[in-house]
């Protein structure tokens, strides 16, 4: 199993013309998943109502962020079913076979999307802990 960081990227078609609903849902799972999922380095949703389109990312430090992620938000992703059509779900890293298996499940239940899922390489992850910010330092 990969302990490398891990970008999910999904994207879906709003299939409801109830869009207010959706984030609403939305804004749910987020609140949901920042209170039970402290790993998780990054998690959002874009809704484009004019495009009638929803991408989801997050960012995993692993595999078993990834994991716990998939386990806990099941039953919620299944909330937004009504809303959209999952079309696709591009994976960057290497997940765990559980991990594998629980994207293929998903993107099932959520409308059969394709799935992708590829090796980063090279790369690299820096910590989001306080004091290690992005900004570039002087050496002076």
């Amino acid at each position: 199993m990969s302990t490398g960081p891990i970008l999910y990227i999904d994207r879906s078609t709003i299939t409801s013309d109830a869009v207010h609903e959706l984030r609403g849902k939305a804004a749910e799972l987020v609140e949901f998943v920042e209170s039970r999922e402290p790993r998780l380095l990054c998690y959002g949703f874009v809704i484009d109502a004019d495009a009638r389109e929803m991408t989801v990312a997050a960012v995993h430090p692993d595999s078993a962020s990834l994991e716990l992620h998939l386990q806990l938000g099941g039953p919620r992703f299944a909330a937004i079913s009504r809303y959209i059509t999952l079309r696709s779900i591009e994976v960057i890293g290497e997940p765990s076979p559980v991990a594998t298996e629980a994207i293929h499940a998903k993107a099932r239940l959520l409308g059969n999307a394709t799935v992708r899922i590829v090796p980063l390489e090279p790369g690299f992850a820096r910590s989001l802990t306080a004091g290690n910010d992005a900004e570039p330092r002087s050496p002076i």
